[in-house]
This record gives C-alpha cells, sequence and structure tokens, in this order.
C-alpha cells in the first residue's frame, strides 16, 4: 500500500482517510477481510429473505409502511423503490469533496458486515469512486436521522446506473453513461441493499471531520494573527507565561498561550505600556485572546472525540450481528454528531467575534496607540482600512446567526413514525459556512495586522512575524501606501490563510504550533 491507498476493514476508518478520500486522490481498496464480513452477513440475509416471517428492510416496506409484508417477486423493486423515491432532493449541488466522504463513510458501513449487502455492492461503489465518478447531491433532503437519506439516495441511484453524476473532467453526465465510459456495470439491488445504501449519518459524518481538519488550521491561524495584532499594538506579552496558564489548567488555553509566546518571541514591540500613552493592562480582545481560542481548541478536540466514535461505527438499520441476528435500532440518530457541529459554530462565531474587536482597535487612533486613522496613508484623503473593517463585521454578523443551533429543531416525518430527528445535515451545512466566514474574519485582521506592523517604523519586529510580512508582501499582498482597489488584496489574504501559508510562514521560524 502507497500513501495514495486507503484500506477499508471491517473497524471503520480514521479522519486522514476521509480527507485523503474526499479532497485527494486516494484509491480505496477493500480488505480481504471486508470481502469476508460481507459475504458472511448476506448469507444470513438470504437465510431470512428464504423464511415466510417478516423482517425490517427484508421483507417489509419502509418507516411507516413498514407493517405491509412484501412477497419475494416484489423486493427487487421494493429496493429499486426506495432508492428513487428517496432521491427527492432539491437546491444546489452539494461540494464534490462532500459527496466523495458522504460515499465514503457509507461504504465504510457496507465493509463492516453489518448491513448485509452483496459483496457485489461494496466492490461496485469502491469502483464509482476509484473512477472519480460523483453524484448529483442536492442541498435539501435531510432531516439527519433515519440517515441523511436523500443525499444518500442520489448516490444509490448512481450505483444502479441512474440519475446524473459528474465524470472526472468536472462534466455532469447521466450516471449510466459514466459507468459505461469507466466499465462499471450498474448494480440491481436485492433485498436489504436499497436500505443499507440510505440509512446513516454519512454526510454530516463527512463535513464534521472537514470541518475539524480546517478550524484546528485556523485556531493556529488566528493564535498568530492576535499575536500581531497585540505586538502592532505594542501590547505585553508578559500574559502570555505559561505559570499564568497553568493555574486554570484548560489545555486549548496553554496551547494558543504557547503559540502567541512563540510568535512573538524577539520582539521589539512589545512590552510598551509605560511609554508616551501608559496602560496598566490590555484590552480583554488582547489579553483573553488564549482563553477564548482556548475554549474553541478544547470545543474541537471534544468534536473530534465524537468524530473517531462515529468513523469506528457501524450505522444502519436493521443491523446484522454476528450471531446471525437482524435487529432494527435507532443508531441512525444523528444527535451526537449534530450537538458537536452546532458547539463547533459557537465557537467559530466567537472566535471570529474576537478578532474583529482586535481589528477594530487598530483602526481606531483613539485606541491604536500612535497608529494613524483606520492604517490610511493620508487619513481623510484616504480611508484606509474603514470598509475592510466593514466586510468583517459583516461576516461576524453572519457567524452570530450561523451560531443558532440546528439540533435543537425537529419536524416530524413519515406519518409521525420519525417523529423527533437530529438536524445534523443542516447543521453541518452551515459550519461549512462558519469555517468560510472564519477564514475571511482571519484574514482580514491578518491585512489589518501586518499593515500596523509596518507602519511601526524604528521598531524590530518579532523574527515569526517578518516571516509572515515577507510571505505576505510574496504573495502579492500589498502593505501601507495611499487609498487602492481593495478586495483583490483581502480575497489574496483569504487564499493565504485558507491554503495554510500563513502558519507555514510561522513555522518556518518557530517550528511546529499547537
Amino acid at each position: 500500500m502507497d500513501m495514495h491507498t486507503v484500506v477499508l476493514g471491517t473497524s471503520g476508518t480514521t479522519a486522514q482517510d476521509v480527507i485523503a478520500v474526499a479532497r485527494g486522490a486516494a484509491r480505496i481498496e477493500l480488505s480481504e477481510e471486508a470481502l469476508a464480513a460481507v459475504t458472511a452477513s448476506r448469507a444470513f440475509i438470504d437465510e431470512l429473505a428464504a423464511k415466510p416471517d417478516p423482517v425490517y428492510g427484508v421483507s417489509t416496506g419502509f418507516g411507516a409502511l413498514a407493517v405491509r409484508h412484501i412477497s419475494p417477486e416484489l423486493r427487487v423493486q421494493l429496493q429499486r423503490n426506495i432508492v428513487r423515491s428517496h432521491a427527492a432532493g432539491m437546491g444546489p449541488r452539494v461540494e464534490r469533496e462532500v459527496v466523495r466522504a458522504l460515499m465514503f463513510l457509507r461504504l465504510k458501513t457496507l465493509a463492516s458486515g453489518h448491513t448485509g449487502v452483496r459483496p457485489l455492492v461494496v466492490e461496485t461503489m469502491t469502483a464509482i469512486l476509484n473512477a472519480g465518478i460523483t453524484p448529483v447531491v442536492h442541498e435539501y433532503g435531510s432531516l439527519g436521522c433515519s440517515g441523511d437519506l436523500a443525499p444518500l439516495s442520489h448516490c444509490a441511484l448512481t450505483l444502479m446506473g441512474e440519475g446524473d453524476a459528474e465524470g472526472p473532467d468536472g462534466v455532469v453526465r447521466p450516471a449510466g453513461e459514466l459507468l459505461a465510459a469507466h466499465g462499471i456495470e450498474p448494480v440491481e439491488l436485492r433485498e436489504k441493499e436499497g436500505l443499507a445504501l440510505l440509512n446513516g449519518t454519512d454526510g454530516m459524518l463527512g463535513m464534521l471531520v472537514m470541518a475539524c481538519a480546517d478550524l484546528a488550521r485556523l485556531f493556529t491561524s488566528a493564535d498568530i494573527t492576535a499575536a500581531l495584532s497585540l505586538e502592532a499594538l505594542l501590547g505585553t506579552d508578559k500574559v502570555l507565561a505559561p505559570e499564568l496558564h497553568a493555574i486554570r489548567p484548560h489545555p486549548g488555553q496553554a496551547a494558543s498561550a504557547a503559540n502567541m509566546h512563540k510568535v512573538l518571541a524577539g520582539s521589539a514591540l512589545t512590552g510598551h505600556h509605560q511609554d508616551d500613552a501608559p496602560r496598566v493592562q490590555d484590552a480583554y480582545s488582547i489579553r483573553c485572546a488564549p482563553q477564548v481560542a482556548g475554549a474553541g481548541r478544547d470545543t474541537l478536540a471534544h468534536a473530534r472525540l465524537v468524530a473517531d466514535r462515529e468513523l469506528a461505527a457501524a450505522v444502519d438499520n436493521p443491523v446484522v450481528l454476528p450471531d446471525g441476528r437482524v435487529e432494527s435500532n435507532g443508531n441512525f440518530h444523528g444527535a451526537p454528531v449534530a450537538y458537536v457541529l452546532d458547539f463547533l459554530a459557537i465557537a467559530a462565531a466567537d472566535l471570529g467575534s474576537i478578532a474583529e474587536r482586535r481589528t477594530d482597535r487598530l483602526l481606531d487612533k483613539n485606541r491604536s496607540h500612535g497608529l494613524p486613522a483606520f492604517l490610511a496613508g493620508d487619513p481623510g484623503v484616504d480611508s484606509g482600512l474603514m470598509i475592510a473593517q466593514y466586510t468583517q463585521a459583516a461576516l461576524v454578523s453572519e457567524l452570530k446567526r450561523l451560531a443558532a443551533p440546528a439540533s435543537v429543531d425537529s419536524i416530524p416525518s413519515s406519518a409521525m413514525q420519525e417523529d423527533h430527528v437530529s438536524m445534523g445535515w443542516s447543521a453541518a451545512r452551515k459550519l461549512r459556512t462558519a469555517v468560510d466566514n472564519l477564514t475571511r474574519v482571519v484574514a482580514v485582521e491578518l491585512f489589518a495586522a501586518t499593515r500596523a506592523v509596518e507602519l511601526r517604523e524604528g521598531l524590530t519586529p518579532a523574527p515569526a512575524t517578518r516571516a509572515v510580512l515577507d510571505a505576505v508582501r510574496a504573495a502579492g499582498i500589498q502593505g501601507p501606501g495611499e487609498d487602492r482597489f481593495l478586495a483583490p488584496d483581502l480575497e489574496a489574504a483569504y487564499a493565504f490563510v485558507r491554503d495554510g501559508k500563513l502558519v507555514a510562514a510561522v513555522e518556518a521560524v518557530t517550528g511546529e504550533l499547537a
């Protein structure tokens, strides 16, 4: 196995493998253990299907229609129909990386040997992912209970050679044509298989895994921009001393303080509290930066714990147990995942909020300790970064709206059979927007703080700060001067943060940050 291959066994997968498949070009292989487990569980389903007793998902209808026993000659039609009828999504297309994560995580459960599908099903889904074929999935259609139903149904439709999908060239075509072009035979679903393809938390979990990775980078980025703002405001780094954080032992707080301390090492700008404008303490947005970012880090650690548990899970209903029993259950309910998706949206909103307050302080000549108003070249003639802060404020305001939890909502469905749902898919969708917004907020602080540091003529910034300034300018993000078209600079700063270049520039000087 090389670094571009992910092997699926029976015991789940890892966040790294999900990201490798969703965002990278990683190929998937099914282990012999997985294929053996799938074969064994299918034998139990075939045995039950031959008996006259009704078994949910094998020989009955679904949801509120589970009271009907389905005769053997109608069961292929039953499985085909559940996919067609549940592929009822609407709205914009969901991003390719989300759909690939969704499919890979469903494949993870199918490979566990707890779903009762045939090996043909897992092999065909693997082939579709490896061919770079991505089903067209729509924004709306999941309530986060009984699985991400509509999104997974659109994926299952592709497995059947129906519906639309995007090829590796990015062109959307009929799925049947794409399968044929890659030598993949459509699957005719049999007992239990349609249901098994639909019944999981895979969409919300895939989005959680990717959000966790993105937020980990953003927390480090925000520690860096907070340090740059402290430096530009001639603040003190004494509040970052490890002994102060040791007496309030939250691990995230200590990590953020340590990051800021590393960034500021060797700065000649910090500690000027008793100069021309003496102050006893820095404002909360500076002094409490590790406490706020650290609380977010600890929330992220909890979310990762939940994600890891779900990555090890086999989520289906009913499930095939090792002793051959096929049992109904409620493990498809998305509450555990939905809660942490909402928790992360709250953390993102607060981190964005404190970053915006630091930016505003840099721009206000009454609070910036000697910096020109709005960091303008000629205040009055030039407006400087006045409206950049407006943009940042608008993003923060939306972050606050996105922090309203989706998981406290529930809307009954399926004739009151599914009478309490998680709304986890909705929590995940809004978190993706929140992560993007937070990236932009941090980028605006970076843009302002680097300009402010450069305006502190005669004072030498920290070596890590110097590295950031050099990297930012090399990326085409311009420094102080007269007014110009700002949007391109802000977009370049956004890409600089999003792509990890900010963290890389600092770590080249400091070594690895938390």
